[in-house]
């Protein structure tokens, strides 16, 4: 994969096809990475490389991508590095498409950067909805990982970060009323389990002006793709 280096942050992509262009966030919790995609029901690299240059990309200590980790790491860290990406492939404006925890990137990427995202799919994101502690521990089994990689690295600053990202509400990174702002069109594939839930995807869709609801959508994932795909080429500036 390419790398997008910026001091000690390595960022590994791909991109594929020609068109409007897609950045992906792949499902994976803290370890997003690209090759999670192969999993869903759907493939966004594989359905919409035809139609749109896609960037699917590995995020910061995840996959193949390496970055520093810092007590005042946050959601923006996150952002940053996508704002940076885009910056560096000279993408102005973007689709987003978000799954799991990749919900949660979309939604600070739009609060922070609203005229960067034409249109965005939300597949199943993560929110808080009587779940905190599975989210903690998930993290938790990241960071020590990290901790066995970064000997330096202390409990206080994982702890920290761990904070930093998850001891808010609803989406994590946006509240009730960031996505209530969100005129961008979002289509919406609802979650239906412990760190995906339904209860949130359903107020992401009644929250957001612009927003389409699909509940049932894994059991069939070639028409998910095509809809998703005819959705984004709705959505894409002329």
């Amino acid at each position: 994969m390419p790398q997008f280096q910026q001091g000690t942050l390595d960022l590994h992509y791909e991109c594929y096809g020609e068109g409007f262009p897609v950045l992906l966030f792949a499902p994976g919790g803290m370890r997003s990475a690209a090759g999670f995609w192969e999993s869903s029901p759907w493939n966004p690299i594989e359905v919409l490389q035809e139609n749109f240059r896609v960037i699917a990309m590995d995020q910061r200590n995840a996959g193949t991508s390496h970055g520093p980790i810092t007590a005042d790491d946050s959601w923006d860290t996150y952002t940053q590095d996508h704002l940076d990406l885009l910056d560096y492939l000279e993408i102005d404006q973007c689709h987003l498409v978000g799954g799991c925890i990749g919900g949660a990137f979309s939604f600070n990427f739009l609060r922070r950067s609203p005229e960067r995202v034409a249109a965005a799919v939300i597949q199943q994101s993560i929110g808080l909805d009587n779940n905190r502690q599975a989210f903690y521990e998930m993290f938790d089994g990241w960071a020590d990982d990290q901790k066995t990689a970064r000997p330096a690295l202390t409990s206080a600053i994982l702890s920290s970060f761990r904070s930093n990202l998850y001891d808010h509400d609803f989406v994590f990174s946006a509240t009730e009323a960031d996505v209530q702002a969100c005129v961008q069109p979002l289509l919406v594939l609802m979650g239906q389990d412990l760190y995906h839930p339904e209860s949130v995807s359903r107020k992401i869709a009644a929250l957001a002006p612009n927003a389409m609801l699909i509940d049932a959508w894994k059991d069939d994932g070639p028409s998910t793709g095509e809809l998703a795909k005819n959705f984004l080429l709705q959505h894409s500036p002329v």
